[in-house]
């Protein structure tokens, strides 16, 4: 493995899913983040900057993760890819996020535009993969 290469694709995964996590995770429905305020753990107007640093930091290790194991599995082509991250999604984020909505008070706008994000960071992933490594 060329570990130039497979850095620079864990770092360009990185910076756009941290691009597509603003998107998905933060625009989209902001709104809806107030709808219930007792379900966060910091007040309405408190620093988030840690917690988006260490989200951002666990889309690193996601990326690293993914990367080594398509390598690992050799995959050579983008559907190939494509079709582990879907898998992982439905494995992974899609289950955890509809449950996790089920349960707790939270928006089912959020639950969809959160779900939606996590296929994206994933298909991020698999492309940049693809397009640098192989």
């Amino acid at each position: 493995m060329n570990w130039t290469r497979f850095g620079l694709a864990v770092l360009a995964s990185g910076i756009l899913m941290s691009l597509s996590d603003w998107v998905f995770m933060g625009i989209l429905f902001h709104d809806k983040y107030k709808q219930y305020p007792e379900v966060w753990r910091d007040p309405p107007g408190a620093s988030e900057t840690p917690k988006i640093l260490y989200s951002t930091l666990m889309g690193f290790v996601s990326a690293v993760a993914f990367t080594y194991l398509a390598f690992q599995c050799n995959f050579e082509t983008y559907e190939a890819t494509l079709k582990l991250a879907a898998a992982i999604w439905i494995i992974g984020p899609l289950p955890l996020i509809i449950s996790n909505a089920l349960w707790i008070k939270f928006p089912k706008e959020l639950a969809a535009s959160h779900s939606l994000g996590w296929l994206v960071k994933l298909c991020i992933i698999a492309v940049i993969y693809r397009a640098i490594l192989k």
